[in-house]
Parts: C-alpha cells; structure tokens; sequence
C-alpha cells in the first residue's frame, strides 16, 4: 500500500505554530517516503467554522510550501456518511441514548464503587423501551454513547487482542516512547462510555475522523501526543465497523517560551502574524529543528 498520510485542521481559528508543525511532520514524512499527503477540513462544527478560517489554512499552507491532492475533503459536506456510521453502530447494539444532563453524569461517577478516574461507565440499569420511547417523543436533549460493555459482548475475544502499531518517539507526562517499540495494546476501558453524537449533532470528531481516515486510505496516521489517548477509541470503532487501522506516529508539541502549548488564542504566535512580521516560511521551518 502506498504511504498515505494527512494533516486535518478545524477551521475554527487562524493557524498557528503548533500546527504548522503538525502539518510540516506529516507532510515531510509523506515525501520522505514517496507517499501521499492529504488534506482534510474537519468542519463538523457548524457554528465554530468559518469560511474565512478555511481559506486561511489553505493560504498559510502554500505559503508554508506544503503541496496536497485536490479535492480538499470537507467532512461538513458529508453529515450522510457519518449518520450511516452511527447507524451501524447503532444495529450492532453497541450505543446508547443518554438522556442525562452534565450535573447528574457528575453525580453518577462520585457515586461509582470503581473509583478509577473521571469518566462515565453507563447507567446502573438500561433504561427501559417504553420510557426511553416517551423521553424521545417529548423532545428530551440526549447523547449517543458507545457502551463499553456491550462492544466487550459484541467482540468477545477480539476486544481484548485490539492493538496498534506506534511509530513515535515522545515524552509526555513522564511516558517515554521508543521508536519502532511495535505493537501496543488498545484499551480504551480509560475512557468510559464516550459519546459519539447527540441529538441535534449527529457526529462527532471519533465518528468522522475513523470514518475519514478509512474513506480516503490513509495508512499512517501523524498528529501530536495531544491526542495519543483516544487512540484506543478508535482502534475500537474500527474493529466494530471492520476497517483498517494505520499506523500511529505521535509527535512532541511545540511549545512558547513559558512551556506551553500554542492555542488559536495566542494570536501572536499565528502564521498570518508571523509572516506580517516578516518572517519566511524558511525562518518558521528552522523553529522545527
């Protein structure tokens, strides 16, 4: 299979150098290996999203002096596919309508004998057809949930062997990863219960990027260590939804100078800042090095 990997921003906010960075990896790596680079806009969030964000990416981008198959995927101009996911899911039994509100899913893990973390892990009891029928015909606000007690029934045996190859090398929160260190057990028992969409949002970023990833053949997956942690999560719905699974490369992040990671509010470290101030896309690759 050919090296496919992809770069896929939320156009929700100027580009700064923390993706950039990201971007440069992914695409760096691609050439390195004669592969394809993608770009994808992960747009689901209709309000969040602007146009002008959009363009801005693509500009910034070029200017960078990053190159991308055409047509660029907007993941807003395909709700349809990710309603036939959830669907899916929805036929293997494994997600559940939570009608509880933010305050009483709070309540329920304080409550909970387990004790492990902060995460929900489902109603103590199934909510019966007839009530969650009613609930649904006067209008109630809910959210899809992934029970991960029904997806252990569903897989059985297979649960338990998900894995995923890891190809990066980082350091974050005291975890050190080797390069090439292979396959690594997927457990996404840490998450809970996660929710997959809600009522009047019928996807969610778990949905749409295991969907995508799958749709546009991407055989490795290149992001930061930020979201090295849901990794389990979607090596889950891509054993439930039989699709492959890449490989993983997490990288570092970049860091200001007080240690912290770049965010859209940091509007001095943006690429549009940077280049206003003069700087060239070879002075913003050598802060790469």
């Amino acid at each position: 299979m050919t090296f496919t990997t992809r770069f896929a921003p939320s156009p929700t906010g100027y580009l700064h150098l923390g993706h950039a960075f990201s971007a440069w990896t992914a695409f760096s790596a691609a050439r390195e290996a004669g592969g394809r680079f993608i770009l994808r806009m992960e747009d689901i969030d209709t309000v969040r999203c602007k146009p002008e964000f959009d363009a801005a990416i693509l500009e910034d981008l070029a200017w960078l002096g990053l190159e991308w198959e055409e047509p660029v995927r907007r993941q807003s101009a395909h709700f349809g596919d990710f309603d036939g996911v959830l669907q899916r899911l929805q036929e293997r039994g494994v997600v559940y309508r939570c009608f509880k509100t933010r305050r009483e899913i709070l309540e329920d893990i304080a409550r909970a004998p387990h004790g492990v973390g902060d995460v929900y892990r489902g109603p103590a009891e199934p909510m019966g057809a007839d009530e969650e029928a009613a609930r649904v015909a006067a209008g109630e606000a809910y959210a899809w949930r992934l029970s991960l007690e029904r997806c252990r029934d569903v897989l059985g045996e297979r649960f338990a062997a998900m894995c995923f190859v890891e190809e990066g090398r980082f350091v974050e929160e005291g975890r050190f990863l080797e390069d090439g260190r292979g396959e690594i057990a997927a457990d996404p028992d840490p998450l809970g219960d996660v929710v997959l969409a809600r009522k009047d949002v019928g996807t969610s970023y778990h949905i749409a990027v295991v969907h995508d990833d799958a749709l546009q053949g991407i055989t490795h997956v290149i992001r930061g260590v930020d979201l090295y942690d849901l990794t389990p999560l979607h090596v889950l719905l891509q054993t439930l939804l039989d699709l492959p699974t890449p490989v993983y490369r997490h990288h570092r992040l970049l860091t200001d100078a007080k240690g912290e990671r770049f965010a859209k509010r940091n509007k001095a470290a943006t690429l549009r800042a940077m280049r206003a101030a003069g700087e060239t896309p070879a002075d913003i690759r050598a802060r790469f090095a």
